[in-house]
């Protein structure tokens, strides 16, 4: 694959995700649902996108491989793995980002949706927990983003310079959350690579570890604003 055909790959998928996010604010500005729906059409929009310029290459059941695994004990293991790796990222990630002097990780615009009550934090879990990040963003960079950098010229094959690359492209949409957001995602970004390695290239475990650590930091949250946990 060129640089040219990767970058305008790229570019289109990134363009419907940003030109789709834009319809449910406008219909209902920064509510609970215009937010909802921003996440989520925006991801619709870009896998939409991605999937077929993977169709038009040949490359779909290469990069979105969700056949059912092979060894299915083998694959939770690396999920429960990943779990538990991702938790410890954050919290190592929060000591390394306090002693570089950045801000802390600012999650704060989201949990404020989040805790709006519990139908709010339900639908969160289910849209953006599963869908939109444990389903969608490992199709678009564990998949996609992974599989098209590593059929670049000068590249193929190459799967360390590849995971770096799509690591860094991860962290990038974390900016919300300061540059501290970005480190510790980019870091993630590059171990669910690791997982996907693995997993002989089936993403079902990173799809299960992402989904998990995210309901439980929405959990986490939530049982927070009510009071359960201090």
């Amino acid at each position: 694959m060129s640089w040219l055909r990767f970058l305008l790959q790229l570019a289109t998928v990134a363009l419907a995700y940003f030109v789709a996010s834009i319809p449910p604010i406008l219909l209902f500005g920064k509510t609970n649902a215009g937010m909802l729906g921003s996440v989520v059409l925006s991801m619709v929009a870009a896998l939409v996108v991605a999937r077929f310029w993977l169709s038009r290459d040949g490359c779909l059941k290469h990069a979105w491989s969700l056949r059912p695994p092979e060894n299915i004990s083998r694959t939770l293991a690396l999920a429960a793995l990943g779990t538990g790796v991702i938790i410890a990222l954050f919290a190592v990630g929060a000591a390394v980002i306090d002693a570089l002097g950045l801000p802390p990780i600012d999650v704060s615009m989201v949990l404020a949706y989040v805790t709006q009550g519990p139908i709010s934090f339900m639908l969160w879990v289910v849209l953006v927990a599963w869908f939109a990040a444990g389903l969608g963003e490992e199709l678009l960079y564990r998949g996609f983003l992974l599989d098209r950098l590593m059929r670049l010229r000068g590249m193929r094959g190459r799967k360390w310079p590849a995971a770096i690359i799509q690591a860094a492209l991860f962290g990038l949409p974390h900016l919300y959350q300061g540059w501290g957001g970005v480190l510790v995602t980019a870091s993630i970004g590059l171990f669910l690579a690791w997982l996907r390695f693995a997993n002989r290239g089936n993403l079902w475990a990173c799809i299960l570890a992402h989904g998990a650590v995210d309901t439980i930091m929405l959990s986490l949250a939530y049982s927070q604003s009510l009071g359960w946990l201090r």
